[in-house]
C-alpha cells in the first residue's frame, strides 16, 4: 500500500496537486467542491495519512510530536476551505521525511558497508580435501584456505603462507599488512597477494568484525547530552506551540494565522540536528578504524585538554633496539665491535641480546653462532670466538675495570640518556660499548605535535626509571614526566588533573592502567583489533596500532560538536525568521513548511560533510 511506501506517497500526492492546477476550476465534483478541490483534498489525505498515524502513536505514549502539529494545521486548513495549504503542508512534510530518511541512510553508510563486508562462505580443508561451506558450518580449529583476491572469512592465526592483507574494514589502514606464520588475521579483510592457511578462531558473531558492527550500532544510537536535553525540551516546546497558536487564534480571530504558527514553529530541524551529526561523526570514525563508544563520549572527547599516556608500547615501540655502537680501541671498527657482541649474544636468552643481534643483521653483518658461551646472571655473557674470550655486559666481566676517563664518560652518557650500555671486551680489555633502548615509535613525534596543535597537555606516566622517561619526553616534547609509578599512582595523576579543571583522556595497556582508565573522562585503547575486550570496554578504541589516530579522533569529535552547534543555530534562526515573517506578513502555511523542510535538509547536509574522508597518518 502507498502509505507504507514513502516515495509512493510523495509521488501520488504530488501528481494529484499538479492535476488540480491544470484542471479548470469550473468543473464541479461534489456539491460546492470543484474537481480541483477534490484532487487537493485527496493529495492531503494520501500525504497526511501516515503522518496522522505517527501522531496518534506518539499520543498513545503521552508524547506530543511534530507530526501532530502538521496534522492539526492540515485539518484546520481544510476546515477553512484552504485546500491548497492543507495539501501543500502534508506533501512538503512527507517529501521532507522521505529525503530525510534517504540522507540519514547515507550517514549510516559506514555501518552498512561494515555489514555488507561480512563474509558468508569459507574454503575449509577437511580430510585433506578443500570444501566450500557456509560460514555457519565452520568450526573453531578448522583450517581455512584463502587465496589471492579472496575475503578472509574468520578471525584466526596464519599456519602457513605469506601475503598482503587489506585490513581497511577493521583498522582503516589503506596499505596492505604483511602476514606470515603466527600472524593474526580478521574476518572481512581481503587477501591482496599470496596464499594463507588460517586456523579458525573467531567465527561469525565471535569475530572482530561482528564486535565492531555491534559497537557501531550501539554507538550511533547512543544519545549525546545535548540530544537528550533537546528531546526533553521538545516535550515541553511542542505543547507550548499548540497553546501559543490557540491563544493567538483566540486573540486575533484569525484561524489561518494560528495554523500557520503551528507549521512554522515545528522544531524538526532542531530535533534532527544532533542525532544526524552523531551518526555521521561516529560512522566516519568507524570507517577510519576508530570506534567511539557513543554520542556522550563523543561530546566529552571534544572537550579533552589533557592526556595521560603510558610510555612503553604507546610512545615507544615496547621492545629494546640497538641505538649506539662506540669504539674504545681504535684497532677495531664499529662493525667489528658489533659483530663480536652479536655473536656472543647468540648464546643468550636475555631480551637485550635479541636487540643486539637484530641490530647487527640490520647492518648486513653476518652473525654466526658462538663456539661456547657462559651467561653470567645479572652481569652479561662471556663467549669463546675465534680463540678469543669475548664479553658483553658489565665492567665486572673485564679483567681490569676501565680507568676513569673517556670510557666511563660514554657509559655514563648513555645511562643518562635512558639507554642500557654494555661493554664489549676481548681477552679482558674493553674494545667498545654497545647501547640499547626502547626506541620511540616512528609515528609518535607527529602525534605529539598534532595533540599540541589541539592545545592538549601531555603527561607521560610510566613505571620506568626517571632517566629513561626523561630522555623519551625530551625527544618528543612531552609537557610533563611522571616516572617510577605504580598503577595507583597513575590513578592519582588523573584525579589531580581533573581537580585542576582538565578534561582528561587516559591511554594505557588496559591491564596495569585499568584504575586510571576507569577514572579518566575518556579511556583510550590502541591496537584494539586484536583485543575484543578493548573493543567492548574502551571509550575510544583505535583499531590500528597507530598513535596519530588519537589526535584524529579528538579532532573529529571537535568537528562533530561544532557541526551540532551550527545546526542548532540554523534551526533556531529559521524559526525566528519565519515567526517574524508571519507577524509582518508574507509567510503562509505552505511557505512556512517549505522553509521548515529546507532547514531540516540543510542541517542534514551539513552533518554529512563529516562523512568526507580525511588524510590519515
Amino acid at each position: 500500500m502507498f502509505k507504507t511506501k514513502t516515495w509512493g506517497v510523495v509521488i501520488v500526492s504530488g501528481l494529484l496537486i499538479f492535476l488540480s492546477w491544470i484542471i479548470p476550476s469550473e468543473i464541479d465534483a461534489v456539491g460546492a467542491l470543484s474537481l480541483a478541490d477534490v484532487f487537493m483534498l485527496t493529495a492531503a489525505v494520501i500525504a497526511g495519512w501516515q503522518i496522522a498515524i505517527s501522531a496518534v502513536q506518539a499520543l498513545r505514549i503521552k508524547m506530543v510530536s511534530i507530526d501532530l502539529l502538521v496534522i492539526i494545521a492540515a485539518v484546520g486548513a481544510a476546515f477553512i476551505q484552504n485546500y491548497w495549504e492543507s495539501a501543500a503542508v502534508t506533501f512538503l512534510f512527507a517529501l521532507g521525511k522521505a529525503l530525510e530518511k534517504a540522507t540519514m541512510n547515507r550517514t549510516r553508510k559506514a555501518l552498512s558497508d561494515l555489514v555488507d563486508s561480512a563474509p558468508e562462505i569459507a574454503k575449509v580443508l577437511r580430510e585433506g580435501e578443500e570444501e566450500t561451506v557456509e560460514l555457519w558450518e565452520v568450526e573453531p580449529g578448522d583450517t581455512v584456505i584463502v587465496r589471492n583476491g579472496e575475503q578472509i572469512p574468520v578471525d584466526g592465526t596464519v599456519i602457513s603462507g605469506h601475503g598482503g592483507v587489506d585490513e581497511a574494514t577493521i583498522t582503516g589502514e589503506s596499505v596492505p599488512a604483511e602476514k606470515a606464520q603466527d600472524s593474526e588475521v580478521f574476518a572481512g579483510t581481503w587477501l591482496r597477494s599470496g596464499l594463507l592457511r588460517v586456523t579458525a578462531e573467531g567465527i561469525g558473531a565471535d569475530s572482530t568484525l561482528a564486535k565492531i558492527i555491534h559497537r557501531v550500532e550501539d554507538a550511533q544510537d547512543d544519545k549525546a547530552r545535548t540530544q537528550s536535553f533537546l528531546e526533553r525540551f521538545s516535550q515541553y516546546y511542542t505543547p507550548a506551540v499548540i497553546a501559543f497558536a490557540v491563544l493567538i487564534g483566540l486573540i486575533s480571530s484569525d484561524i489561518e494565522l494560528a495554523l500557520t504558527l503551528l507549521v512554522i514553529a515545528c522544531p524538526g530541524a532542531l530535533v534532527i540536528s544532533i542525532p544526524v551529526s552523531i551518526v555521521a561523526g561516529i560512522g566516519r570514525s568507524a570507517k577510519d578504524g576508530v570506534l567511539i563508544k557513543g554520542g556522550d563520549y563523543l561530546e566529552t572527547s571534544a572537550q579533552i585538554d589533557a592526556l595521560v599516556v603510558d610510555k612503553t608500547g604507546t610512545l615507544t615501540k615496547g621492545r629494546p633496539a640497538l641505538t649506539d655502537v662506540t669504539v674504545l680501541n681504535h684497532s677495531y671498527t664499529e662493525e667489528q665491535v658489533l659483530r663480536l657482541a652479536a655473536r656472543a649474544e647468540t648464546a643468550s636468552e636475555h631480551p637485550l641480546a635479541e636487540a643486539i643481534i637484530t641490530g647487527a643483521k640490520d647492518r648486513d653483518l653476518e652473525v654466526e653462532p658462538v663456539e661456547s658461551a657462559n651467561p653470567v646472571t645479572g652481569k652479561g655473557i662471556t663467549a669463546n670466538i675465534d680463540k678469543h674470550t669475548i664479553v658483553v655486559g658489565a665492567a665486572e666481566l673485564l679483567d681490569t675495570t676501565p680507568a676513569p676517563g673517556a670510557e666511563d664518560d660514554v657509559v655514563q652518557r648513555f645511562n643518562e640518556e635512558g639507554k642500557t650500555a654494555m661493554y664489549v671486551g676481548m681477552d679482558g680489555t674493553a674494545i667498545g660499548v654497545v647501547a640499547v633502548a626502547d626506541t620511540i615509535r616512528d609515528d609518535a613525534p607527529a602525534a605529539v605535535r598534532a595533540l599540541h596543535d589541539n592545545d592538549i597537555k601531555i603527561v607521560m606516566a610510566t613505571g620506568d626509571a626517571y632517566p629513561v622517561a626523561k630522555s623519551v619526553a625530551k625527544e618528543l616534547g612531552v609537557d610533563e614526566v611522571r616516572a617510577q609509578l605504580l598503577p595507583e599512582d597513575k590513578l592519582d595523576i588523573v584525579k589531580q588533573l581533573q581537580g585542576e579543571g582538565y578534561t582528561v583522556a587516559m591511554m594505557g595497556d588496559g591491564v596495569n592502567d585499568t584504575p586510571a582508565l576507569a577514572q579518566a573522562d575518556i579511556g583510550v585503547a590502541m591496537g584494539a583489533a586484536g583485543s575484543p575486550a578493548a573493543i567492548e570496554t574502551a571509550d575510544i578504541a583505535l583499531m590500528a596500532d597507530a598513535l596519530p589516530r588519537l589526535p584524529y579522533a579528538l579532532n573529529l569529535a571537535q568537528r562533530t560538536v561544532r557541526t551540532m552547534r551550527i545546526n542548532i543555530a540554523i534551526a533556531l534562526i529559521t524559526v525566528a525568521i519565519l515567526l517574524a515573517g508571519v507577524f509582518l506578513g508574507g509567510v503562509t502555511m505552505s511557505i512556512g513548511m517549505l522553509v521548515h523542510e529546507a532547514s531540516v535538509l540543510l542541517v542534514i547536509a551539513i552533518a554529512m560533510l563529516l562523512l568526507r574522508p580525511r588524510k590519515l597518518e
